[in-house]
């Protein structure tokens, strides 16, 4: 029976506030919160360093951010279907999820990819499959940004053939690979070879977009993750920044200028509920990068010290229990991120804590960034909360907070060091005990869940998955490997293995294996002979 729905129990007035990285919030602020506050130092203009009102001065009076919704399920054709479908009703960007076996390197038939192709995301095995994904696309007038790490490289390549085969020169295509594989490490699972030949692979990745897909972003440095595996929003900053810190690093160490490869340098941040720590998240983040590049790595091109980014809304944060509620979370951390600055958002759908999402509920999620768009208000000024002594006070205290975890990660040399030696695990598995904690203890709330419950109602329509769907993948594959020339394949496998053992751009080899048909498993094999793989604490 719910005991508690109508009164919602007791609400403890006088009791100690937090957000949710523990920082106490007074009942009132005031200008003397601010003493030290220094308009011209800390906010700039919108478009002026140091960026914390936003990169452009116009901000949305100029251009909305592109609605990029997220879709990736089963086949190939499929999920084109989706796409199709997501911008017949107003998506300004596509975005890409890809199952496990790509997201590991394995192709569909592999052993270790057995009831997981197609699950979380569309698999794609060869040229074969990326040719139906983005058949009757307009390449040339769409980004595309696809949410993978491992084997970034390898899909990056396997779209640029298709544009090519459709007419689209690879400098006009746009978007984004997440290419982020020092947060795979900390949070997220989906890394193959160990953390240094990875970080080749990023920086040759740099290189190659360098010269010939120069509008392309070459990694979306992602603390969307970091905070889906349980961090704080000022852990989700510092630690992204720290692996930002790294790739540039490790850019420069590979023979790159600053300046050559950092204006494609973009960022994923998620969004949750607590409205003005997100807000006050995004602008420290912005701020702090633009010290970062200017003050640490000497950029002078203005464009390197810009922190462009996207948005999720916090998948962790859905719940199974009265999912329409999730409409409205969703809505809250929409906001957040709109007033925040972000370059692009995704809205998660209602029912993504129960499976894939519906058509039904990826529309509302799209309407209801529109709604945000058109409706609110929100975007018809620069920054709107600026000034606010709650706000201005909170992101000070968030960024202050976050340089503190910097020193400590550059204290234990790195990133990647801090990586190896476990010490941002550590950190975000205590926040996420925390977290959970809070929850069971009744300390913080979480409607339909721990308070305002309800009996459970009639079960919410959940997206289907075809069994057979694995069947028709593997019998592509299998297909694509009978008709292709195996003599030319074997050869540009050869020429991917010699460029592995030395020095040469491994992109240059990979791209004409796959054009040759080798499949995305057979690369990454390739790869995992050279490199070795990676197990935590060896």
């Amino acid at each position: 029976m719910p005991g508690d729905a109508v009164n919602g129990g007791k609400e403890g007035g006088a009791r100690e506030r937090r957000t949710d990285s523990g920082i106490e919030v007074k009942t009132v602020y005031e200008p003397a919160d601010l003493a030290g506050f220094d308009p011209a130092v800390q906010l700039g203009r919108p478009g002026a360093y140091p960026y914390t009102r936003g990169i452009r001065p116009d901000m949305y009076r100029g251009r909305l951010w592109t609605m990029r919704q997220y879709a990736g399920f089963g086949t190939a054709e499929a999920t084109n279907e989706r796409f199709k479908f997501l911008l017949a009703n107003g998506q300004t960007g596509l975005s890409c999820a890809f199952d496990l076996p790509t997201q590991m390197g394995y192709d569909s038939d592999h052993p270790r990819a057995e009831g997981e192709v197609g699950k979380v995301g569309v698999a794609i095995d060869s040229l074969a499959d990326m040719r139906l994904l983005l058949r009757d696309l307009p390449l040339d007038k769409v980004t595309t940004s696809m949410t993978i790490n491992a084997t970034a490289a390898i899909l990056l390549l396997l779209y640029e053939l298709v544009a090519e085969e459709q007419g689209v020169p690879a400098s006009a295509l746009g978007g984004t690979i997440q290419n982020d594989i020092l947060k795979e490490y900390v949070a997220r699972g989906t890394y193959i070879y160990p953390p240094r030949p990875s970080m080749r692979l990023v920086t040759d990745t740099f290189a190659y977009c360098r010269e010939r897909i120069p509008r392309w972003n070459t990694i979306s440095i992602s603390g969307y993750h970091i905070r889906e595996a349980g961090s704080t929003a000022v852990q989700e900053i510092a630690f992204t920044l720290a692996n930002g810190i790294a790739y540039v690093e490790a850019a420069r160490a590979a023979g790159l200028a600053v300046d050559e490869f950092a204006p494609r340098l973009s960022f994923f941040w998620n969004a949750h509920n607590n409205l003005f720590e997100e807000v006050a998240k995004f602008r420290a983040a912005r701020r702090m990068w633009a010290r970062i590049m200017t003050e640490r790595f000497g950029a002078k091109d203005e464009r390197s010290k810009l922190l462009r980014f996207h948005t999720q809304t916090g998948g962790s944060t859905l719940t199974a229990q009265q999912p329409e509620n999730n409409i409205v979370r969703v809505t809250v951390q929409a906001l957040a991120a709109v007033l925040g600055g972000t370059q692009s958002l995704h809205t998660n759908s209602f029912d993504e804590a129960l499976g894939l999402p519906t058509e039904k509920a990826a529309k509302i999620a799209l309407r209801t960034q529109q709604i945000v768009a058109y409706e609110s208000g929100v975007a018809d000024t620069v920054d709107p909360l600026a000034g606010s002594y709650y706000v201005e006070w909170l992101t000070d205290e968030v960024e202050r907070r976050a340089w503190e975890y910097l020193e400590r990660i550059d204290a234990l040399g790195g990133a990647v060091a801090a990586i190896e030696q476990g010490f941002m695990q550590e950190e975000i598995e205590a926040a996420a005990y925390a977290y959970a904690k809070g929850i069971d203890d009744g300390e913080k709330v979480v409607v339909g869940v721990n308070r305002f419950v309800e009996d459970q109602a009639e079960p919410a329509e959940v997206f289907p998955i075809d069994p057979a769907l694995q069947e028709a993948q593997v019998a592509r594959t299998r297909r694509v490997r009978a008709e292709r020339d195996q003599a030319a394949v074997d050869a540009a496998l050869a020429d991917v293995a010699a460029a592995a053992r030395g020095t040469q751009n491994l992109l240059v080899p990979m791209r004409e294996a796959l054009r040759r048909m080798a499949t995305l498993g057979e690369v990454s094999d390739v790869l995992r002979e050279a490199f070795g793989v990676y197990k935590p604490g060896h």
